[in-house]
């Protein structure tokens, strides 16, 4: 069965008989039906009646209904109005554009607008590099999607994706002190795609390319790379393979193994899974196996290919195993899920090397429970904030942004991405590190403050900066 969780949490406001028992029995009720009680707040009092906003963390909509039906049913209270917290977070969207300087007088005005401004733009105009220095350049990241691959709910275009960008941009602000704005396009042709962000670039610093369905994602990413002389960085790639890297960095350190010795199968050849053997083989990682419907990816492998998996087959699997997931999974140290629920069994996990490392990420349902392997695993790590491990991109993306701004990068490359993974890892402290604490919290605000560092000192040492020491 499911935890609640605050993202399927409602407010039910109460009329409820002023006399003894009342509130007991209502908390007792929402407690049997499996409701959480976040807080009971009063509205108002009147002669014997107490309305009450009565918060709770349900499961899914579905068990958030059912609680509300047996509330209904209780003689003595009535259910006056049921809100979704997640809706009215949502209401008239979730962020906003605001000045930084004041205009409250004819001087700041002149400044600010005509004839002031047009100095500045005169100064752009002889020397377009100083655009970095004076305009929203220097610190703002368009968050680009077309909603063909919105979360884990597929193609559902670019209005439904405006939340999901919205969320993107406040995390940005809030981790990475980065401005970010939601660009979402009204087309999913991939050459209109690029052509559109090439002709926006101008007022942004980087581009946050963001639920693109694979494989268009990786020519849309790779020629706008080729096109741009800013960061480009699709985070359903690199940002989960940074912190997947990350994650497996600290695994090692608590159980004494290395990079180089593991045997790793990665099953789900999507975005992040292509972009996670990709910065393995960038760490060193030698032995690995790539997995999707059709088996493992080998040398030779005709059916269901493309061309990333095409590269994957020269790259990875020196040894040619063939079979099953079910198959690669023997005697393997790590096995990485970034494709679908429940597509591994306890007895597969019992037939890795002994004390495996399991990063289960589907989401919402990993490729296995945990508490169904806590017995046999060493580490285990998922997609989830309410299980321990979470991997979670908002530890990758605002500081390798805030790093490869700070450093003036024209790109973020592979040596920026693994300097990212290793200052997340070097949050963990050693008397910090458990089975249970191999990746810090995004709450931690060393975690941007270390990254941005790394990346930025990457990139100098890389190559990638327009600054020049």
């Amino acid at each position: 069965m499911s935890r609640t969780s605050a993202s399927y949490s409602i407010i039910v406001r109460c009329q409820i008989e002023n006399r003894p028992g009342m509130l007991g029995r209502l908390a007792s009720t929402i407690g049997e039906a499996g409701g959480d009680i976040g807080a009971i707040d009063i509205v108002r009092q009147e002669r014997g009646i107490l309305t009450r906003d009565v918060t709770i963390n349900c499961r899914n909509d579905s068990h958030g209904e059912a609680i509300v039906e047996t509330l209904k049913a209780i003689d003595g209270i009535t259910v006056v109005n049921v809100s979704d917290r997640t809706f009215l977070m949502h209401l008239g969207g979730k962020i906003e554009v605001t000045s930084k300087s004041p205009l409250k007088t004819r001087d700041d005005l002149s400044m600010a607008y005509t004839p002031g401004v047009a100095r500045v733009v005169r100064a752009i105009a002889e020397d377009p590099a100083r655009a970095f220095a004076l305009t929203i350049k220097r610190n703002t990241v368009a968050v680009v999607s077309d909603g063909s691959a919105i979360l884990g709910l597929g193609n559902l275009g670019p209005l439904a994706a405006m939340p999901v960008m919205e969320g993107k941009a406040m995390l940005f602000k809030e981790f990475g002190r980065v401005d970010a704005f939601p660009i979402c396009l009204d087309t999913q042709d991939t050459d209109e795609i690029i052509e559109t962000v090439v002709r926006i670039a101008p007022a942004f610093g980087g581009i946050n390319l963001e639920d693109i369905s694979a494989p268009r994602c990786f020519e849309i990413e790779e020629r706008l790379r080729e096109l741009l002389d800013i960061p480009v960085f699709h985070d359903d790639q690199h940002g989960t393979a940074v912190v997947v890297l990350s994650a497996l960095i600290n695994a090692c350190r608590l159980s004494g193994r290395t990079l180089q010795d593991l045997k790793i199968v990665v099953n789900g050849i999507g975005a992040a899974g292509v972009a996670i053997i990709k910065i393995l083989l960038a760490s060193g990682v030698h032995n690995i196996v790539g997995c999707d419907r059709s088996g493992a990816i080998h040398a030779g492998r005709a059916d269901n290919m493309n061309s990333m998996k095409e590269w994957i087959a020269v790259h990875t699997n020196a040894s040619g195993v063939r079979g099953s997931l079910r198959d690669c999974l023997v005697g393997a140290d790590v096995f990485v899920g970034v494709s679908a629920p429940g597509v591994v069994t306890v007895d597969d996990i019992r037939r890795m090397a002994p004390h495996p490392i399991v990063f289960a990420l589907a989401n919402p349902d990993p490729e296995i429970s945990p508490e169904d392997v806590a017995d046999v695993v060493s580490v285990i790590a998922t997609g989830r904030s309410d299980y321990p491990n979470q991997i979670n991109n908002v530890l990758a993306f605002p500081g390798i942004f805030r790093g490869a701004l700070d450093a003036s990068a024209t790109t973020i490359n592979e040596e920026m991405k693994v300097a990212a993974a290793y200052a997340i890892a070097s949050t963990v402290a050693d008397e910090e590190l458990s089975a249970d604490y191999i990746i810090p919290s995004a709450f931690n605000r060393r975690v941007v403050e270390a990254v941005a560092a790394a990346v930025a000192e990457a990139a100098t040492t890389s190559g990638v900066t327009r600054r020049r020491s």
